[in-house]
């Protein structure tokens, strides 16, 4: 064999040997690179992302609605009366109070719940109290004033609780979506559709 021959030989096998070293090594670093972020995002996606919306689940509040209560007597019984009412939950409990005392729950419910509609129809005034004393709309009404109320009697207390269940939507009453209503022993000729009679009380739409 001539000398440049295994010359040539010889370079041929060294340049093999080397480039198997670096592909060896470009190899494993490579799988190093690729590695790396996929550890780094698994660390992060089961930590900061899933963990809170697990514990968002478990302490988000229970919605607060009528299925929270079994019936309207329930409903009333669990409602706590407040040391002082705005002014507007005053005309609303003045109005169930002296309208319907005497009535059953739904009754009573039923007038809160026609006021609410009333003030928010915008066929009326905005407001509950302007709603009770619009002239000629109700007639324990005198002037802009109520008689006074025994505010230690259990009808006034049921009279409260009844007005701010009306006021936050949380029982439907038996006429939802009424607008007027008269005493049982009246007859006015009002061209209105009648819903039904709950207690001493007719209602309309």
């Amino acid at each position: 064999m001539s000398t440049k021959f295994k010359y040539a030989a010889t370079l041929s096998l060294a340049a093999t040997f080397i480039t198997t070293l670096l592909s060896t090594g470009g190899s494993h670093a490579a799988a190093q690179s690729i590695n790396a972020p996929v550890a780094i995002a698994a660390t992060f996606i089961s930590q900061p992302v899933v963990q809170p919306l697990a514990n968002a689940q478990q302490d988000a509040p229970a919605d607060s609605s009528e299925a929270d209560a079994s019936s309207l007597a329930e409903l009333v019984a669990e409602t706590e009366v407040p040391s002082t009412l705005s002014n507007e939950l005053e005309c609303l409990a003045g109005a169930v109070f002296f309208e319907a005392k005497s009535e059953s729950l739904a009754g009573q419910l039923a007038v809160g719940r026609v006021i609410v509609a009333r003030a928010n129809s915008g066929r009326f005034p905005s407001s509950y109290c302007g709603v009770v004393y619009q002239p000629s709309q109700f007639s324990f009404v005198r002037g802009h004033s109520m008689p006074a109320i025994n505010r230690d009697s259990r009808a006034w207390a049921t009279a409260v609780r009844i007005a701010q269940i009306a006021d936050d939507g949380l029982w439907k009453s038996p006429v939802e979506g009424a607008m007027f209503f008269h005493a049982t022993h009246v007859s006015p000729r009002w061209g209105k559709t009648r819903m039904a009679k709950v207690d001493g009380h007719i209602f309309y739409r």
